[in-house]
């Protein structure tokens, strides 16, 4: 099932919307995002882009600096493509729901969005924007075809809560937190090593990796600022080497941004393969931070074999996932201006995971 979005700009044509002194150096997009009401920067710039916006009579640039005394004329909605995304019958685990938005707590594995449009695609079932069209039917379309409702997101192995919006003005709203920083996002994460100190900040930039595309770097390309604050909540020595779980708070959400600072300190997260980290721990790991490089691999996998042919402990342990976790959100309802707050405590496989390796202290 496929939904098309509605018109979003008032029916009546052509529309004059006042400009006056105190829009004087205002670009022309903020001030009809401004004026409009309910409807999104995003939309207003494909207004204009579709020339049916006019300053004095002539089509205009979205980025124009009014000097408040123009006529400014609307002469007819958007033309919005199709909606690309498509409902599927997926359980959702949703935190709290009104009129406005919702907070779900998405699971590991869940991609939030499709890459394209197509429901013969495998890659595009079974995501989060899937199951929100089942659930709510109607999102806002402040993000594109592909992405309604979504105001910001998670990476696929990264579980936790996340903030999807209902209505247009509800998702300009909600992105302007955002962008003001003003939203308080907390995630929890398993990371290898002891940080130094007790708490501390990552203020470095990201961009895209150089040699990699698929990930991103504190040395990329288009860097843009991020700033990460973590604290040290627990410090764990296994047999399977040294770990700290730590809260981090973003200010910036920009691409992999937790995992890619971390890793940028030395202690990337726990099953992030991408950056660095092991896919298996292994406490042949652990012996060779305990005697140094010179502990021989073929000596260590023969006492594991013993071990396990004994009825002893497995020498390895894996999750499957990042130990990244998204665990509480604060931010102001869109409408009423009310704080709310929520949190979702760890999920199973990773309680479980960190029982385990507590478990080899």
């Amino acid at each position: 099932m496929f939904f098309q979005y509605d018109t979003l700009i008032p029916q009546t044509y052509p529309q004059l919307v006042s400009v006056t002194d105190e829009h004087v150096g205002t670009r022309l997009d903020q001030f009809l995002a401004g004026e409009l009401g309910d409807v999104s920067r995003a939309r207003v710039q494909q207004l204009v882009d579709e020339g049916k916006v006019t300053v004095n009579g002539k089509p205009a640039k979205a980025s124009l600096r009014l000097k408040g005394t123009e006529t400014v004329e609307l002469l007819g909605p958007v033309e919005l493509p199709p909606l690309k995304a498509f409902a599927e019958d997926i359980p959702l685990d949703v935190v709290y729901e009104d009129d406005d938005l919702a907070v779900v707590n998405k699971a590991a594995g869940m991609i939030v969005h499709a890459s394209t449009g197509s429901s013969e695609d495998p890659r595009n079932r079974g995501t989060l924007v899937n199951a929100l069209l089942h659930r709510f039917k109607k999102l806002s379309k402040g993000g594109d075809e592909l992405r309604p409702g979504i105001v910001h997101r998670l990476d696929r192995d990264t579980s936790g809560l996340l903030i999807v919006a209902k209505t247009d003005k509800s998702h300009r709203k909600l992105a302007e937190q955002f962008s003001k920083r003003t939203i308080d996002k907390r995630y929890v994460a398993l990371v290898h090593g002891w940080p130094k100190q007790e708490s501390g900040t990552v203020n470095a930039p990201i961009g895209r990796d150089r040699g990699n595309r698929a990930r991103m770097s504190t040395r990329g390309d288009e860097a843009r600022d991020a700033v990460s604050h973590f604290k040290l909540l627990e410090k764990i020595d296994s047999r399977y080497g040294k770990f700290a779980l730590v809260e981090v708070k973003i200010e910036t959400g920009r691409t992999h941004q937790i995992r890619v600072h971390m890793a940028s300190i030395n202690h990337p997260v726990v099953g992030d393969t991408l950056y660095g980290a092991s896919a298996v721990l292994s406490a042949m790991t652990r012996a060779r931070q305990r005697f140094g490089h010179s502990v021989s691999t073929k000596a260590e996998a023969k006492k594991a074999a013993i071990r396990k042919k004994k009825g002893g402990e497995s020498s390895t342990l894996e999750l499957g996932r990042n130990f990244l976790h998204s665990s509480s959100v604060r931010f102001k309802h869109p409408r009423s201006g009310q704080e709310l707050e929520f949190s979702a405590p760890l999920p199973g496989e990773l309680r479980q995971f960190l029982d385990a390796i507590r478990d080899e202290e």
